[in-house]
Protein backbone atom coordinates (compact mmCIF):
# COMPACT_ATOMS: atom_id res chain seq x y z
CA UNK A 1 0.00 0.00 0.00
CA UNK A 2 1.07 3.36 -1.17
CA UNK A 3 0.88 6.58 0.49
CA UNK A 4 1.10 9.96 -1.65
CA UNK A 5 1.14 13.52 -0.18
CA UNK A 6 -0.45 15.72 -1.95
CA UNK A 7 -0.15 19.22 -1.36
CA UNK A 8 -2.90 20.74 -2.92
CA UNK A 9 -5.61 19.08 -0.03
CA UNK A 10 -2.65 20.05 2.81
CA UNK A 11 -3.81 22.99 4.94
CA UNK A 12 -2.08 24.71 6.92
CA UNK A 13 -4.01 24.91 10.40
CA UNK A 14 -3.34 28.31 11.99
CA UNK A 15 -4.72 29.18 15.25
CA UNK A 16 -3.75 32.32 17.55
CA UNK A 17 -1.39 30.56 19.34
CA UNK A 18 1.32 30.85 16.69
CA UNK A 19 1.68 34.01 17.46
CA UNK A 20 4.24 35.28 19.87
CA UNK A 21 3.00 36.89 23.14
CA UNK A 22 4.78 39.89 25.01
CA UNK A 23 5.27 37.94 27.85
CA UNK A 24 5.44 33.66 28.99
CA UNK A 25 5.10 32.24 32.00
CA UNK A 26 6.63 28.84 33.26
CA UNK A 27 3.43 26.74 32.91
CA UNK A 28 2.95 27.54 28.84
CA UNK A 29 6.01 25.30 29.20
CA UNK A 30 4.86 22.15 30.46
CA UNK A 31 7.78 20.28 29.87
CA UNK A 32 9.94 22.46 31.77
CA UNK A 33 12.73 24.17 30.78
CA UNK A 34 16.41 23.85 31.15
CA UNK A 35 18.96 27.12 31.11
CA UNK A 36 21.56 26.60 28.87
CA UNK A 37 20.39 23.47 26.91
CA UNK A 38 22.73 24.07 24.14
CA UNK A 39 25.36 26.19 25.59
CA UNK A 40 27.69 23.26 25.00
CA UNK A 41 27.07 22.79 21.24
CA UNK A 42 27.20 26.64 20.40
CA UNK A 43 30.89 26.49 22.18
CA UNK A 44 31.97 23.54 20.23
CA UNK A 45 30.74 25.08 17.10
CA UNK A 46 31.79 28.61 17.27
CA UNK A 47 35.15 30.06 16.83
CA UNK A 48 34.29 33.14 19.41
CA UNK A 49 37.04 34.75 21.81
CA UNK A 50 36.80 37.20 24.52
CA UNK A 51 39.77 38.93 25.29
CA UNK A 52 40.45 40.38 28.63
CA UNK A 53 39.46 43.92 29.35
CA UNK A 54 43.48 45.13 29.07
CA UNK A 55 43.93 43.61 25.79
CA UNK A 56 40.80 44.54 24.19
CA UNK A 57 41.93 48.29 24.52
CA UNK A 58 45.02 47.69 22.94
CA UNK A 59 42.68 47.03 19.64
CA UNK A 60 40.43 49.27 17.87
CA UNK A 61 38.62 46.63 16.00
CA UNK A 62 38.70 42.54 14.99
CA UNK A 63 40.67 43.56 11.95
CA UNK A 64 43.67 45.08 14.54
CA UNK A 65 43.59 41.81 16.25
CA UNK A 66 43.48 39.72 13.34
CA UNK A 67 46.49 41.46 12.12
CA UNK A 68 48.99 41.33 15.71
CA UNK A 69 47.72 37.54 15.74
CA UNK A 70 48.79 37.14 11.94
CA UNK A 71 52.25 39.07 12.72
CA UNK A 72 52.80 36.71 15.55
CA UNK A 73 52.10 33.76 13.68
CA UNK A 74 54.60 34.77 11.15
CA UNK A 75 57.42 35.15 13.79
CA UNK A 76 57.05 31.97 15.00
CA UNK A 77 57.25 30.15 12.06
CA UNK A 78 60.27 31.94 11.40
CA UNK A 79 61.61 31.39 14.64
CA UNK A 80 61.09 27.85 14.83
CA UNK A 81 62.03 27.24 11.17
CA UNK A 82 65.38 29.07 12.75
CA UNK A 83 65.45 27.09 15.73
CA UNK A 84 64.42 23.59 15.26
CA UNK A 85 63.60 21.70 18.67
CA UNK A 86 66.50 19.55 19.95
CA UNK A 87 65.47 16.25 21.01
CA UNK A 88 66.66 15.00 24.59
CA UNK A 89 67.64 11.42 25.30
CA UNK A 90 65.44 9.64 27.77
Amino acid sequence: MRIEWDPKKAKAKRTSTDELRPEYQRSDFPKGLVRGKYAQRLRESSNIVVLDPEVARAFPNQEAVNSALRCLIQIAERHSAKHPKKRRAG
